[in-house]
């Protein structure tokens, strides 16, 4: 599999994104965004990749298709065996090692006496639910961060053992992930 790691960085909630951006950047973790959260990132001079840019297909649908495509999925599910790694390869898809992603905020939207159902429905994520449940799914490889006040617990983590991630704070992380879609 690829030496670079990859993080794959979709946000509702930007708290701490920057931050965490910088110091990914700065430890040579090549970064993809969709949407806002890559154009937040690169407004604030850190390099960031579009989705799109690997998924050869552009966002659509208003938004409501960014990255829901096997580029994608295919990253976040390989596992570390050769059938998966020869799949990569022969697909020229590279493994995503962390994703970041955290969803609408659907129940604040509900809980709004004004809400119509089209404002409900239009809080209905789709494609975060599939990263998170993904990546969570496949955490013996994956780390994944849906809740921001976990980035700096992450980092430390991440440098102080050169982008190894325990199988503790994997755990950890993809239980928060799996308890927010169940």
């Amino acid at each position: 599999m690829s030496s670079q790691p990859i993080a794959l960085l979709s946000v509702y909630d930007k708290t701490g994104l920057l931050d965490l951006a910088k110091a990914l950047n700065q430890s040579g973790v090549r970064l993809l965004g969709s949407g806002g959260t890559a154009k937040k990132i690169r407004e604030a001079g850190i390099k960031i990749e579009d989705v799109s840019d690997v998924t050869k297909a552009p966002e659509m649908l208003g938004g409501r298709v960014k990255t829901l495509h096997p580029a994608v999925h295919g990253g976040i599910l390989a596992r570390s065996i050769p059938s998966d790694i020869k799949d990569l390869e022969d697909n020229g898809i590279s493994p995503i090692t962390i994703v970041v992603c955290n969803l609408y905020p659907f129940t604040e939207t509900i809980s709004k006496p004004n809400c119509t159902l089209a404002d409900a429905v239009e809080e209905i994520d789709i494609g975060g639910v599939t990263l998170l449940r993904g990546a969570a799914k496949n955490h013996a490889r994956v780390s994944i961060l849906s809740d921001p006040s976990d980035y700096a617990e992450f980092l430390k983590e991440w440098n102080e053992s050169s982008g190894k991630i325990g199988d503790g704070l994997r755990n950890r992380l993809a239980l928060k992930a799996f308890e927010m879609t169940a």
